[in-house]
């Protein structure tokens, strides 16, 4: 699946509409590997693509906008409540991985994974970006967008698919 930032337009894109993006990207794995539950061997390729994409996207996030919104005392708490979900996600994302897909346990903890990255896309679309874009000019938010695009692929080039770590 190709990146939003390569078919959405980025130039005219602030960091709002370009996570947007990314998140509506995910939705649509989710949904994919729903639908593919019981197949051979795609709904493993998927999920792989998934936790590489959330997790690079989660990191670049972080760089981006929420070490921005840091500098701003009214902030603050939704940059470290988003922030404390990434890690909460990615703990998910790992625990899915290493689960046996062809068990019962692995679809409770994809689905449990799947309820509450919806629920924290949602929270941060709906409360944290409208917070954020009252207090950040345009300029910024163009420059948080580029500085989440330029960081994106090196994230994912690091990221991986269950709790091992690669380096730079």
């Amino acid at each position: 699946m190709p990146d939003t930032a390569t078919t959405v337009g980025p130039a005219q894109m602030t960091i709002f509409d370009r996570l947007k993006a990314d998140h509506d990207q995910h939705r649509l794995l989710l949904d994919k590997l729903d639908q593919t539950l019981g197949e051979s061997g795609k709904p493993k390729l998927l999920f792989e693509e998934f936790a590489v994409e959330v997790k690079g996207h989660a990191a670049s996030e972080e760089q981006a906008l929420y070490a921005s919104m840091m500098s701003k005392p009214s902030l603050t708490d939704k940059s470290r409540h988003s922030v404390s979900e990434h890690k909460d996600i990615e703990k998910l994302i790992n625990e899915v991985a290493e689960a046996d897909m062809a068990t019962g346990g692995w679809l409770i903890k994809f689905r449990a994974l799947k309820h509450k990255y919806l629920h924290h896309i949602d929270e941060e679309e709906e409360e944290t970006f409208p917070a954020a874009a009252k207090l950040f000019s345009a300029e910024e938010e163009q420059t948080m967008r580029k500085t989440f695009d330029a960081r994106k692929p090196k994230e994912k080039s690091k990221a991986t698919v269950g709790g091992e770590t690669k380096e730079d």
